[in-house]
């Protein structure tokens, strides 16, 4: 089949690769516009237009997928299908029904499960035990279209929302490419997702992401996992705002006051609404993340302070 892929981060490189090396063909790539990144605020490609740039496919950067130039192009493209991975704007009815078959959303959840913009960092914020990826019709609510596949992975205890995302990327790829294979072959089978077991998954903000030490240490752990790599769990010390990688509870740990830190000689810890944590890495504002031990050594952290 003719495919125009539409995604725009490094999530969904794995995908487009993936397509690239199937028997489909490849004939251009949607993404957002260069947007201004670093320092000095520089125009940057997104991670799928500067693939599709080294590749020489054609790369389309709409500013909205409503204008006009770009649905003449793409009804010019005559694409098949348009497989569809963390694009990033809303595509409207009347881009929908350009490619015969549609567009094809791979989505890193379990739907109806986590509809939304952050699936895996809602799913590992909540607890789940069990995630994955669907392969899902689009249209126009919110990941509500039929789905055509899904893949299962099993979250582990220490598992950060990076860890989960990089694992589906690749899991998802491969299930992607496999739906696209049987619409080609006529053997697809869309089912209507159920209407119980829907959940939303916002955008997890900055606000999300400050720590709640009033919370038991298991609650904590899943906010720092669900945060980690972004937006980037956060607490303030003296003040100042740092930010922490994953913790770890120590059931067996000492009776301390939420937010109450204890220095030890090879760890630090800090006190929850159950068991304490010990804290991982800890990055100061302007500075390096480091463990925890080395940072408490050098910023002259002393016990019975208080994270806020």
């Amino acid at each position: 089949m003719r495919l125009v892929f539409a995604g725009t981060p490094a999530v969904a490189v794995p995908a487009l690769a993936a397509i690239a090396a199937s028997s489909h063909d490849l004939i251009a790539v949607v993404t957002r516009p260069d947007a201004p990144a670093g320092r000095g605020r520089r125009l940057v490609r997104s991670p799928v237009g500067a693939w599709a740039d080294e590749r020489g496919v054609e790369v389309l950067t709409p500013r909205r997928p409503r204008e006009p130039e770009f649905l003449d192009r793409l009804t010019a493209l005559a694409p098949d299908c348009a497989p569809v991975v963390a694009y990033g704007a809303l595509v409207p009815p009347v881009a929908l029904a350009v490619p015969t078959h549609g567009w094809l959303n791979l989505h890193f959840s379990l739907l109806p499960a986590w509809r939304g913009a952050a699936p895996v960092q809602h799913a590992v914020l909540h607890g789940d035990e069990v995630t994955g990826a669907s392969v899902f019709q689009l249209e126009e609510g919110l990941d509500t279209g039929p789905v055509y596949g899904t893949v299962t992975d099993e979250i582990a205890p220490t598992d950060t929302a990076g860890d989960l995302l990089e694992r589906l990327a690749h899991s998802g790829a491969q299930l992607l490419v496999a739906v696209l294979d049987a619409i080609a072959a006529g053997t697809a089978r869309a089912v209507p997702q159920p209407g119980d077991g829907v959940s939303l998954a916002p955008k997890l903000t900055v606000e999300d992401a400050q720590l709640r030490w009033g919370d038991p240490a298991f609650a904590v752990d899943r906010r720092v996992r669900a945060c980690t790599p972004a937006p980037g769990a956060w607490t303030t010390w003296r003040d100042e705002r740092v930010k922490l990688g994953p913790v770890r509870p120590v059931p067996d740990g000492p009776d301390l006051k939420p937010g109450e830190l204890l220095v030890e000689r090879n760890r630090l810890l800090a006190g929850t609404a159950s068991v304490p944590v010990a804290l991982g890495e800890v990055r100061a504002a302007g500075k390096k993340a480091m463990p925890a031990a080395d940072w408490a050594r050098g910023a002259r952290v002393t016990t019975g302070e208080f994270l806020r």
